[in-house]
């Protein structure tokens, strides 16, 4: 789904959730190749001019969730959680921290340790960043969330200085693994750890947003 259009879905849901109509909603999407840079990203942290952006087909967009620059991309798990977090019963530290056991759990169901102990926000596997943690709560009901990296082409990552970290290096869950990994089957997994790390009862669902869009939808 293009990022425009799933930005849009966030926030409709958001105004449903804050407003009481619509229950928790977990949105699980994959994405066309996009940066989106959060409330502290830099636009020099885009290392490719204009052209090339347009060349790789390369959409950039200023988002209003937290931390800096990200890649997303086909082959890449992105999750949108609209929470109340008054219902939850937490605050956003407390939320986030349960966004990184969700990815770390579905991680250990394909063998591989992730961690985000020493580590900036997110989820990393021996030192290499596997999943990004961006989000924003507005009357206490989340909108961004997650981005996981599958099978994703880290080549793109490379146009970047990924999450302002000059440093950093990505890997992906196929690259941790002897078997490629897909999306689906990685997103069936996540979709229950959430559950269990978060207590929630997920009903699945397809969610029709505009003409000829679908996206799953845990409720």
């Amino acid at each position: 789904m293009p990022y425009k259009e799933a930005l849009d879905l966030q926030q409709h849901v958001h105004s449903q959730v804050v407003e009481g109509r619509t229950p928790d909603t977990l949105i699980l999407l994959e994405h066309p190749h996009t940066f989106t840079l959060g409330r502290r990203g830099l636009i020099d942290d885009i290392l490719i001019d204009q052209a090339e952006l347009d060349r790789l087909g390369i959409d950039v967009y200023h988002t209003d969730r937290g931390g800096e620059v990200t890649y997303h991309g086909p082959g890449q798990l992105v999750g949108y959680p609209i929470i109340d977090l008054r219902r939850w019963g937490g605050g956003p530290l407390k939320y986030v921290r349960a966004l990184e056991r969700t990815i770390s759990g579905t991680l250990d169901q394909f063998g591989i340790s992730g961690t985000s102990e020493g580590h900036p926000t997110g989820v990393w596997v021996d030192g290499k960043k596997i999943a990004a943690i961006g989000v924003k709560v507005a009357r206490r009901v989340t909108t961004h969330g997650f981005a996981l990296n599958v099978s994703t082409d880290l080549s793109y990552f490379k146009h970047i200085v990924p999450c302002g970290m000059p440093l950093a290096h990505v890997t992906s869950i196929s690259q941790e693994t002897v078997e490629t990994a897909h999306v689906s089957d990685v997103a069936s997994v996540l979709v229950r750890e959430f559950g269990q790390v978060c207590r929630f009862a997920p009903e699945f669902s397809k969610v029709s947003y505009n003409p000829g869009e679908t996206v799953s939808a845990a409720n």
